[in-house]
């Protein structure tokens, strides 16, 4: 697979289950002022979130199913644009489910790292990585082995390269083509390790990070230095850093305007990327034309999203159901575009479902396979692998 773009677009890794922490006392300038939610509740979990990852995961499959050409339209036959050619141009905006991801990842990382030693923040995101990935890897592997399968598996080395999540920088082939996302998630999350986790989490490290990062990430784009590039990811740092500012609102109240800066700018200079790797002019020969206003209306939306929740204007979207839609999110994520197009081949080709009932129990099968991975690989794995790195004392 070709090196990723903005344009080939699946959603970010996979934040922790979010619950809300109990705060402890900052240390620093704002020491002494308590967060804005009130001390002493306990923790109680953000289930709008969950859903809003759900929401996201959905967009990605939605473009990976019927917003673009390439392997999808060898499972269906033809262009997905000639399968839906009404909801074809809709879908092609699937992608910037990316962007939404990465947002919540952002706050859900600032929430997650909050008060945690390097030892546990690493363990936490060692744990809730790997297994389900691993899984989706050697399914995948295997499901394009099968000799009636019409999609090349890559050679064993490079199956086992891929094991590391490592790939991309080494200059390997991809098993699983969303994991480019997983590759930006490991760097932020390195660099929050560094900056914000080592140091000890206050808000004005924070602040500082997100300021920081904000400006060198501009740096390494008019430097065009490839390893800044790597390292600052000046595309995808925005939509973090906007996390971490609606986090900032989370946790200290509306009135805090630093944080809201830091969300303004974040918004700016992300809908400036968004918009220069998905626009283009309207073309008899490209699959979609996307609208800059339509771009920047989405991106909009996912901040404002996630800033609903932050701020506790969704509070009322406490459906327990959302728990496990967030539990389901990155397994489905990880498995629903390979495997998905195996699916969309056998039941449209091979049993003549029509377009729009194969699309849906696609979507259904690979939530179901999701919830399989979560039961059996998730679940008892996870927790052992975060004891073999950070045990409990």
């Amino acid at each position: 697979m070709s090196a990723p773009q903005l344009t080939t677009g699946a959603p970010s890794g996979a934040p922790d289950l979010v619950t809300t922490a109990p705060q402890a006392p900052i240390r620093g300038r704002s020491a002494e002022v308590p967060p804005a939610r009130a001390a002493g509740k306990g923790p109680s979990r953000l289930r709008a979130l969950d859903g809003l990852r759900l929401l996201a995961a959905l967009m990605v499959a939605a473009y990976h199913f019927g917003g673009r050409n390439g392997e999808i339209a060898q499972a269906w036959g033809g262009s997905p644009a000639h399968q839906f050619p009404t909801l074809a141009p809709l879908f092609a905006y699937g992608c910037l489910g990316v962007q939404i991801f990465f947002v919540i990842s952002g706050f859900v990382i600032c929430l997650s790292g909050w008060g945690r030693t390097l030892r546990a923040f690493i363990a936490s995101r060692v744990s809730r990585l790997y297994p389900a990935y691993w899984a989706a890897i050697l399914l995948v592997t295997a499901v394009f082995a099968l000799p009636w399968v019409a999609y090349k598996a890559l050679p064993p080395s490079e199956v086992l390269t891929n094991l590391t999540m490592l790939q991309q920088p080494l200059g390997v082939d991809r098993v699983l083509g969303v994991c480019w996302t997983l590759w930006a998630e490991m760097r932020f999350y390195a660099l929050f390790a560094l900056c914000v986790v080592l140091p000890g989490a206050t808000r004005g490290r924070v602040v500082l990070f997100c300021a920081g990062w904000t400006l060198a990430a501009a740096l390494a784009q008019a430097a065009h230095e490839p390893f800044l590039d790597t390292v600052l990811m000046p595309e995808y740092a925005p939509f973090f850093i906007g996390g971490m500012g609606l986090y900032l609102l989370h946790r200290y109240g509306a009135r805090d305007p630093i944080a809201w800066a830091i969300v303004l700018v974040s918004w700016l200079i992300g809908q400036h990327y968004a918009v220069a790797g998905l626009w283009h002019a309207p073309s008899a020969t490209a699959f979609s034309y996307r609208s800059t206003a339509a771009v920047i209306a989405v991106v909009t939306l996912g901040f404002a999203l996630v800033a609903a929740v932050a701020l506790g204007k969704l509070r009322w979207a406490n459906w327990r159901w959302l728990t496990v839609a967030g539990a389901l999110t990155y397994p489905f994520y990880l498995v629903h575009e390979h495997l998905g197009w195996v699916v969309v081949r056998a039941l449209h080709h091979g049993i003549g479902l029509p377009s729009y009932a194969t699309l849906p129990l696609t979507v259904a099968l690979m939530l179901l396979l999701a919830w399989v991975l979560h039961r059996f690989v998730e679940r008892p794995l996870t927790p052992v692998l975060k004891r073999s790195i950070a045990p409990r004392r």
